[in-house]
Formats: structure tokens, C-alpha cells, sequence
């Protein structure tokens, strides 16, 4: 692998092998090698991940390489979750120390993802610094970093159903929190499994160079000034590592013969008609419930775009008359496509990033780890959405989902009106912090000015 002689820095990114991780992952990257051309960055895959990856253009300053598959397969991973994480813990430290030592040019930092704890290991060894990447939000990374806390309030393990709505509001930075709001490996049978993972993972951190999170600073500027007073590094809020410099570039209205027939399809609805669906693309519900919600949406009679992966033909018994169902699409063209009104998700880090940046209101349909808090933040701290469960229901019928979807998508209600106001205030504060003397800007920059100043220290 050739690496130009104008190169002053080469960052190694180590990303978790999962959708979820490896793109704000590789967003990332782009934004630095764009903001800083004498950078390269070399990204470590599985050969399998590599495969599934390869056909996106990058910029010529990154370059894949890649590691056996070592760990098991992505399309098998939901089997095993535990078995899964374990894996990616005990089997890929040796195939990637082999890697690093044999690479044209020593890395400056290795950006890692924080689940990858052995990283902090393999830097000391080779005194290389390292960055732990955080792919959810500040809020979820406190939450896992104070687990001592919850134990010492019997808010961890154990039965917890008799507390499921007590008061957690003791975490420094975050607002009063549910317990029922907690990661579900806080209280859930099977995600108690990864606890003392999660716990193990936790304690590393502080002995990397740098801590980056991927949100916003405005958004969740109580808990990143908490961190920031507990933790010995510099902490980085480097913006939302959401694709937004593609769109920006490719505006979801222009009209182009290559446009996807999805957004012929979207240029053809009225203003703020359609409710985009879509469940995330790791776990999902069980197939009763989807029956539900898909007999609900299509008894609303609302306008729809529904990406539906492998599920597609379950669709078929009710028609699509007033929607659009895909297994994929660029999801922030088509959230900001000014034909969607809504969203409704399953409140993955991501996804709750590009709601905030499309400035749109949101039904929260989590499922499972830190979706349920990030459910919370969107209808309780940032105001844009409303729980499609209401009252801890365990499931919800179709003619529930039918009248919720009417309500939320009826351009005369005053009450949903204000969410979108509100969420067009995030979507401002979102954008201006990615813009020019933004605040992700400002912390992108000194952190690679950190990084180039040991380089040369």
C-alpha cells in the first residue's frame, strides 16, 4: 500500500464489525480527510465486512485493509449476540496487531471503537495513542461508565420489575431517567450477559489518549461537561458522523435520470405527507407485531415509505395504494426529502442523529440496549416525538396504530405542529454546529491538532 510522501499523519480506524458502528466510523474519516488532505487513514475490516463495503467510492486518502474472518458471520451475529461480542474480544486483537506492524507507515492514533477495549492494550504495546470512538450517545456512555452507581441504588441486576419507574437521578449531567429507560442490559435477562462486558469495557477508557463522542455538543452539553470533569483526556464531541456532507451535495430535490425511482416516487407526494418507516437494520419485532403494524399503517390510510428488508412480500396482502415499500434507500436523502413528514423509528443512535439533522418529529418504537434511552431524550429531553407505546404496553393493535398515525400525521394538529417546530430548533442546532466555526468543526480540529502536536512533540 503506497502512502504519498505528502502524508504528515496516518490514522488507523478500527471499527466495531457491526452497520451501526462502521458508518459513523467511516463518516468520520471522510470528514477529516476532507477537511485535512495531507492525512491518510487506513480502515481495518473483516474480509466479510470488506465484501459487503467495497462498491462505496471513498476518497483516495483512505484505503481498506483488511483481517480473516476471524469472528462470526454478520448475516448469523442476532443468534448469538453474546457469543458474538465475545468473539470480536478474544479473536481479533492478533490478526490486527499483525496487521499494524506491518504497514508502510506507523499510525499516528488508531481511532477505535469503544466496545474494542483490547485496542488500549495494543497501542501501549506499540506506543501508538489511541481514541476511543463512541457511536452512541454521551448519555448512553455515562450511563454504562456510572454502572457502580446503579448497583449501589439496586438499580442494576437482578429482578427489577417492582422498579421499573423509579427515579435514576444520580448519573451526573443526565436528567432524571426511568429505570424502564435504561439500556435493557440494566434489567433484561439475556443484555445482563454483557454487563460485566459492558462494565470492562467501561473501565479502559480513561486509559486511552482521547475520548471522541459522536453527537452533538449542544444536545447533550450537561453530560459531555460531566465526562469532561471526570476523565483525565481530552473528550471530543465531533458532531453527529452522519453522511451530511453527501446530501449537501446531492439535494434530494434536484431532478436527475439517475435519481432512485424512490424519490420519483417521493417527488410526486405533497409537502409533508409521508411518514418514513423503518425498524434498523440488526434486531427487529417479532412477526405478530409486525403483522400489526403493518395492518395499522395500512388501515391509516396515511402516505408511507417503508423500508422493509427481507420482509417485503408480507406487504403484498394489503396493497400499497398510498405507500412505498423498499429493503433499502439512502436514508438521510430520503429523511430529508421535503415530502417526509415524520419518522418512525426504532431510535438507533444514527437514526436519531439524522431525524435531529432532517428536523423531523419522530414516533420512538424501540426494541432493545440503548434504544429505549434514546427514545426517552427524543420525547422527554428534546421534545420531537411521542412513544408508540404509551403507558409501557408489552404490544399495541393495529386500530391503536391506525389512530395514532392519523393523529400524528394531520397537518391541522396544533399539538404535533409544536413538535415540528421544536424539532426544526434541533435540526438548527444541529446544522450550525457542523457548519464553520461550529462546534464539531472546533472539536474535529483540536483533536487533530492534538494528535499532530505529540506526533512532532
Amino acid at each position: 500500500m503506497e502512502i504519498s510522501s505528502q502524508i504528515n499523519c496516518h490514522i488507523v480506524a478500527m471499527p466495531y464489525p457491526g452497520r451501526g458502528h462502521i458508518n459513523p466510523m467511516i463518516n468520520f474519516c471522510k470528514i477529516i480527510v476532507t477537511k485535512y488532505p495531507n492525512i491518510f487513514i487506513t480502515f481495518i475490516v473483516t474480509e466479510e465486512w470488506y465484501s459487503l463495503i467495497s462498491s462505496e467510492n471513498l476518497p483516495e486518502n483512505i484505503k481498506y485493509a483488511t483481517i480473516p474472518n476471524v469472528i462470526p458471520s454478520e448475516f448469523g451475529r442476532a443468534k448469538d449476540f453474546v457469543g458474538f461480542v465475545k468473539a470480536t474480544l478474544t479473536k481479533m486483537e492478533g490478526p490486527v496487531e499483525k496487521l499494524i506492524d506491518e504497514l508502510m507507515m506507523k499510525p499516528s492514533v488508531i481511532v477505535y471503537d469503544t466496545y474494542l477495549s483490547w485496542v488500549v492494550g495494543l497501542g501501549n504495546r506499540r506506543n501508538i495513542p489511541v481514541a476511543s470512538f463512541f457511536t452512541m450517545s454521551a448519555t448512553m456512555f455515562s450511563i454504562g461508565y456510572h454502572m457502580d452507581l446503579l448497583a449501589q441504588n439496586a438499580h442494576l441486576r437482578g429482578n427489577l420489575s417492582g422498579k421499573m419507574h423509579e427515579q435514576v437521578d444520580y448519573i451526573p449531567g443526565i436528567p432524571s431517567i426511568r429505570v424502564l429507560d435504561l439500556p435493557t442490559s440494566s434489567y433484561d435477562g439475556k443484555g445482563q450477559e454483557l454487563l460485566d462486558i459492558t462494565m470492562d469495557v467501561f473501565s479502559t477508557v480513561s486509559k486511552a489518549q482521547y475520548l471522541l463522542f459522536t453527537s452533538v455538543y449542544e444536545l447533550e452539553s450537561s453530560v459531555i461537561n460531566a465526562l469532561k470533569q471526570k476523565f483525565p483526556i481530552p473528550v471530543y464531541s465531533i458532531g453527529p458522523a452522519i453522511p451530511y456532507f453527501t446530501s449537501e451535495k446531492n439535494p434530494s430535490s434536484t431532478t436527475s435520470i439517475d435519481e432512485p425511482e424512490y424519490i420519483k416516487w417521493l417527488n410526486a407526494q405533497p409537502k409533508g405527507s409521508v411518514l418514513y418507516i423503518s425498524q434498523g437494520s440488526f434486531l427487529s419485532v417479532s412477526r405478530d407485531e409486525l403483522d400489526e403494524i403493518i395492518a395499522g399503517v395500512h388501515d391509516s390510510g396515511v402516505r408511507f415509505f417503508w423500508v422493509a428488508r427481507d420482509e417485503t412480500v408480507r406487504f403484498q396482502k394489503y396493497g400499497c395504494s398510498v405507500g412505498l415499500v423498499v429493503p433499502w434507500c439512502d436514508q438521510l436523502k430520503v429523511l430529508s426529502h421535503p415530502s417526509i413528514g415524520g419518522f418512525w423509528s426504532h431510535c438507533g443512535w444514527n437514526s436519531t442523529k439524522e431525524a435531529a439533522f432532517s428536523g423531523l418529529p419522530m414516533l420512538t418504537f424501540p426494541i432493545i440496549w440503548d434504544q429505549k434511552t434514546n427514545s426517552k431524550q427524543i420525547v422527554e429531553d428534546w421534545k420531537i416525538g411521542y412513544r408508540v407505546k404509551k403507558h409501557d404496553q408489552c404490544s399495541i393493535t393495529r386500530e391503536e396504530i391506525s389512530s395514532l398515525l392519523k393523529w400524528f400525521m394531520d397537518s391541522g394538529n396544533e399539538e404535533v405542529m409544536e413538535t415540528r417546530r421544536r424539532a426544526e430548533e434541533i435540526q438548527k442546532i444541529c446544522q450550525f454546529s457542523n457548519a464553520n466555526g461550529g462546534s464539531s468543526e472546533i472539536n474535529i480540529d483540536a483533536f487533530i491538532k492534538d494528535v499532530l502536536f505529540h506526533k512532532y512533540s
